[in-house]
């Protein structure tokens, strides 16, 4: 089965298996000694994930809770602010998103090719901790002093920044359902796990009706709600498509897979429904999300905390384009010498690649507390809502699709071309 063939090196294989194990001499102290030794790049990652939410929640004080503060608002930068009445808001989130991305860039240019450990810039990654909390410091206080015409055109680059971080998340969690795919047909697990995938996937197929009948009734009561009808209709199709394509006998996808895309694409439909703002008429509760409640605070924070795990996942997953380079190169007929065998001194994950992901990370939490538009007003704690956030949401959506069928069908158009040229 074309789909399920390739190496096992995506996000769910390696990430756990690859680098943990790949030197005894990073368990052999106490937590304490290996952070302060720097000798764990795996607990490194943890301390940038901590990084990096304290950044999102100062990004939100930035918009909600800091606008009454005089002081900053008389710094420099914030002088000539044009964002509405309050100088910070959508302006003092740009800004700390842009202390995030410097520090996270810096250390993506420091590290970046970084490949076994124990070398200076493994070091550098995995301690000298005082010195980048320091460097940290400095560069989240440095944005408020820029003018404010500067900090509009980050806003701009945020938003190319913003879309590629999608873009690698998308082929990330594709990438995932790819290994997963692959790990149940494999041998071992064919004959005995078919009731398993059968019961997951059925699950699956399960969930995403329920969701797209809930959807109906949540976000298209009235027959005069063509958009969202078209939206919540469209995405019913798109999992009539991936379904299709992959039960198509030259393909032979199976079904596990496109059912989990489908919980995908279906999570991304209802978030772009629900990401329209507030007072629309199509959002039966909308009525209530003029309301700050308990509800509307767990949600957030919940949301705060689905952005740093989304990156800090992402992150690690450097291997996750190796699916599209291994579909490519089987299209275009590249050949290519097998990779070497990884040596028990390699990097457990991509250093670069994982500074880059939270650097584009900073530009996303950005774009959806301010709602992918610098000069719109955002009710306090809401987050990623507007008539742009849910058109982002559906265009990702469609793209997950295209690039899901792209990998179903890459291998039969290369066999195609062989066929051709014979």
């Amino acid at each position: 089965m074309e789909f399920g063939e390739g190496n096992n090196s995506s996000s769910g294989g390696t990430n756990h298996s690859c680098g943990e194990s790949s030197s005894k001499e990073l368990y052999s102290s106490s937590w304490w000694s290996q952070f302060r030794n720097v000798s764990n790049p795996w607990m490194a990652r943890y301390v940038y994930g901590f990084i990096f939410l304290v950044a999102n929640l100062l990004a939100w004080a930035a918009r909600d809770e800091l606008t009454s503060l005089k002081a900053l608002t008389q710094m420099k930068g914030l002088r000539g602010c044009k964002v509405g009445k309050d100088c910070l808001g959508a302006d003092g989130v740009l800004r700390v998103s842009f202390g995030c991305f410097l520090f996270f860039m810096i250390m993506y240019w420091s590290t970046a090719g970084t490949s076994k450990l124990k070398e200076g810039r493994d070091r550098w990654h995995s301690g000298w901790w005082l010195v980048k909390i320091i460097l940290w410091v400095i560069i989240t206080i440095f944005p408020f002093y820029l003018p404010s015409e500067f900090i509009e055109v980050y806003g701009q680059v945020a938003h190319f920044g913003a879309g590629v971080f999608l873009l690698i998340q998308l082929i990330s969690i594709i990438s995932f359902i790819r290994w997963l795919n692959d790990y149940f047909i494999t041998e071992k697990y064919a004959e005995r796990c078919q009731i398993q995938v059968m019961l997951f996937a059925t699950s699956a197929y399960l969930i995403c009706l329920v969701g797209v009948i809930l959807m109906y009734i949540w976000y298209a009561p009235q027959p005069s709600c063509l958009l969202n009808l078209f939206f919540i209709t469209w995405t019913l199709v798109l999992l009539q498509v991936m379904t299709s394509v992959s039960l198509h006998p030259k393909v032979n996808g199976g079904i596990l897979s496109p059912g989990l895309m489908g919980l995908y694409v279906v999570f991304l439909c209802w978030s772009a429904v629900r990401s329209e703002p507030v007072g629309n008429s199509c959002v039966a509760k909308a009525d209530y999300a003029y309301e700050t409640d308990w509800q509307s605070i767990i949600s957030f924070v919940v949301a705060i905390l689905a952005i740093v795990i989304a990156t800090f996942s992402t992150g690690i997953d450097s291997k996750c384009f190796q699916d599209l380079e291994y579909i490519t190169d089987r299209m275009l007929q590249f050949r290519k010498e097998d990779a070497p065998a990884e040596e028990e001194d390699d990097v457990p994950y991509g250093y670069g690649f994982f500074h880059f992901v939270f650097a584009t990370g900073a530009m996303y939490f950005a774009m959806l507390l301010i709602g992918w538009n610098s000069h719109h007003s955002m009710k306090k704690w809401t987050i990623d809502v507007g008539w742009t956030s849910a058109y982002v949401r559906i265009v990702n959506e469609w793209l997950a699709v295209c690039v899901y069928l792209w990998m179903l069908l890459a291998p039969i158009i290369r066999k195609s071309r062989q066929s051709d040229s014979t």
